[in-house]
């Protein structure tokens, strides 16, 4: 997993080094410039994930910076910060395409929170333009098995409805581009696809992020704020990891979704969306209603078109394909050549049970492509490099005989461990960080040193 770059231009310089400071600390890697030429330089030679911008500056102000950025590299968010008219500001910057608008002083807090939905947007930005450049069709959704196909001729079915949709599955099984292809082929597909995963975000702050709120409406709330709900008029909001929303969130989506309307936090008006909601969970829901943790009468709302995703362990006969898919992804990502796999090494991963689906598929496929030496991958390569399980497919193939020294075998273990952690948690750090009991900068620590990596295409 690489660690996102953020560049902070800002004139002030103890603006520039206590954002160092609070953004080292939470793993991410500064670049500083103390005024807009010499930050839109650094950003025409070196490559960022989100810009931090002071507007008043001498020379050229951040306004000048981000029209100019914004003609140049236009996927990148930009992050305005001022203490200066923030009002005016505030509706300007946002004209412009800045992600969002931050008052001085900062609200520490509120600076992390907006950073990592910054980042994720940019993250989705890239995604759709590689969508874009695909084949028509529901091409990224691979397999041959007869649950896929089933998959798909229901995608074409519903996608031209305006019914709600609840796709079911394991971690890793694929319910993100369910959700996507749904989109892509409905008539809503020129409006956006705004996506949240309920679990990724604090229960004080799910509603905001929802519903959007108004200023004031809280600690840090400094201008007013449109939610994912608003983001999405006109298309698609794709909620996933519903199951885990608060039951305060469920009651408002309920509303939201039996009225068309929504209200802003802190907001009295009622405010009418145009929204066709998508929603995924790899919990049972059945099961947490029973238990007073899911409401019965949203799960109605939401269940009206049931797809539940198989794991990859049902649709083994997939997995032949999938690796020729991810080897040609791969080849492309890092200028090689395409590598292909033997028929004992295909027999072998197809005996696996791969626990994290289709993800750890992927992720396994990049390890081989990356180690593997020849362009044919083996029984060898595979017994070598893939996991712990592929003892009881070969035996005779003792493990502790792979490594030399007792430090690497710890590495691999603990390495190993960590991946297996975090497919479990969908990569949800501060989850994978509490099981492994361990400081979320020690995980990240970890992820870095290993060179962990998360696939980029599947959150679902």
């Amino acid at each position: 997993m690489s660690i996102a770059r953020i560049i902070a231009i800002d004139d002030y310089q103890a603006t520039l080094e206590s954002l160092t400071v609070l953004l080292e600390a939470n793993n991410y890697e500064v670049v500083t410039a103390d005024n807009g030429i010499t930050g839109l330089k650094l950003l025409n030679s070196q490559d960022f994930d989100l810009v931090l911008l002071d507007v008043k500056m001498p020379g050229m102000d951040g306004f000048e910076v981000i029209e100019k950025l914004k003609r140049e590299k236009p996927e990148i968010p930009v992050i305005i910060m001022s203490a200066h008219d923030s009002a005016n500001t505030a509706i300007r910057a946002a004209g412009m395409g800045a992600f969002d608008f931050l008052e001085k002083p900062l609200d520490t807090d509120r600076l992390l929170i907006t950073i990592r939905n910054g980042l994720e947007k940019g993250r989705l930005v890239k995604e759709n333009k590689k969508l874009k450049v695909q084949v028509e069709g529901t091409y990224d959704i691979i397999g041959v098995s007869k649950p896929i196909q089933q998959i798909r001729e229901m995608i074409f079915r519903v996608a031209k409805t305006e019914a709600r949709v609840l796709i079911t599955g394991e971690n890793g099984t694929g319910k993100e581009l369910v959700a996507r292809a749904i989109h892509k082929h409905s008539a809503r597909n020129a409006a956006p696809l705004v996506e949240i995963n309920c679990a990724a975000i604090p229960h004080e702050l799910i509603e905001s992020e929802l519903f959007g709120h108004e200023k004031g409406s809280f600690t840090g709330a400094t201008v007013q704020r449109l939610g994912k709900f608003e983001q999405a008029q006109g298309g698609t909001l794709f909620m996933d990891e519903v199951g885990d929303m608060s039951l305060s969130a469920q009651a408002k989506v309920l509303r939201a979704l039996q009225n068309n309307t929504i209200q802003r936090v802190g907001g009295s008006e009622s405010i009418t969306v145009d929204v066709r909601v998508i929603a995924a969970t790899n919990k049972n829901l059945r099961e947490a209603i029973d238990e007073g943790k899911f409401r019965e009468d949203l799960y109605h709302r939401l269940n009206v078109i049931p797809i539940h995703v198989p794991p990859l362990r049902e649709r083994r006969e997939d997995i032949p394909i999938l690796l020729k898919h991810f080897s040609k992804e791969l080849a492309a990502k890092y200028q090689v050549s395409e590598k292909d796999f033997d028929q004992r090494s295909l027999e072998i991963l197809q005996s696996l049970e791969w626990t994290g689906n289709v993800r750890e598929l992927q992720n396994m496929a990049e390890r081989l492509m990356i180690l593997s030496r020849a362009d044919l991958i083996t029984e060898q390569d595979v017994s070598q490099f893939v996991t712990l399980d592929i003892n009881k497919v070969l035996p005779g193939n003792d493990l502790f005989d792979l490594y030399d020294d007792f430090q690497t075998f710890k590495d691999m273990i603990e390495k190993l461990f960590i991946e297996r952690k975090l497919e479990k948690y969908a990569w949800n750090i501060s989850k994978t960080a509490e099981a492994l009991d361990i400081q979320r900068s020690h995980l990240y620590n970890k992820i870095e040193k290993y060179g962990i990596k998360r696939s980029e295409g599947d959150n679902g």
